[in-house]
């Protein structure tokens, strides 16, 4: 199997560091490989039978469904099935997790997630709607409504989170559970012990800042 990596546009943007630590993690202890910084939105040319390791649920979901040539695993499961990782230790922290709509069909990924929650001993306090019933954080409603309406919607999923400290695994819930009042604790700021960056958090700037990467990639 041919790996190419694909750290997403998202990621790229506001954690480089991690994105290009987590390249070089991979092509030391699963095997060489390319890192992919062309937008899954963009159709990148890949060669049939290549999987690509993602650490975004829109890659996921749009590696799976749009280049069928290929397949995609997330970087989740590739570290929840290795024991090269060293996770750090929360000390039982309580945090609720957020599952991020491209992957609530996705249980392989739900699983991994909240497995390696539990390798890092955290205590995984999980909200009414999760998985495959989980609820939009509010980000998608962005351009279909005006800003003060998509940041309610944000506000509301926020609210339904039990813990203050909620983990999410897509950079734009970041920014939602920062406007709803929650402490964002992203999965790979998790995985390296960092505190997670909120970076630009108003819809149309962020939005902003990922339709011009998108543009050049």
């Amino acid at each position: 199997m041919r790996y190419l990596f694909a750290p997403g546009c998202a990621l790229t943007i506001e954690n480089p560091k991690s994105a290009e630590k987590i390249f070089r993690i991979l092509n030391h202890h699963v095997q060489e490989m390319e890192r992919l910084d062309i937008c899954c939105r963009n159709h990148p040319d890949l060669a049939p039978g290549t999987a690509v390791i993602n650490v975004c649920a829109g890659c996921d979901r749009r590696y799976r469904e749009k280049y069928t040539d290929s397949a995609t695993v997330s970087f989740w499961e590739i570290i929840d099935q290795d024991s090269f990782w060293k996770f750090p230790d929360y000390k039982r922290k309580p945090m609720s997790v957020h599952d991020p709509c491209p992957v609530r069909t996705e249980a392989r990924v739900h699983n991994a997630v909240r497995s390696l929650l539990k390798k890092m001993n955290i205590k995984i306090v999980e909200a009414e709607k999760i998985k495959n019933k989980s609820i939009c954080c509010g980000d998608s409603a962005w351009g279909r409504l005006p800003a003060d309406r998509v940041k309610e919607k944000m506000k509301n999923r926020a609210d339904q989170m039990p813990e203050t400290d909620v983990v999410v695994y897509c950079i734009s819930c970041i920014k939602s559970m920062h406007i709803g009042g929650k402490i964002p604790r992203h999965l790979v700021d998790l995985l390296f012990g960092d505190a997670t960056r909120i970076g630009t958090y108003e819809p149309d700037a962020w939005h902003a800042e990922l339709e011009a990467y998108i543009e050049d990639h």
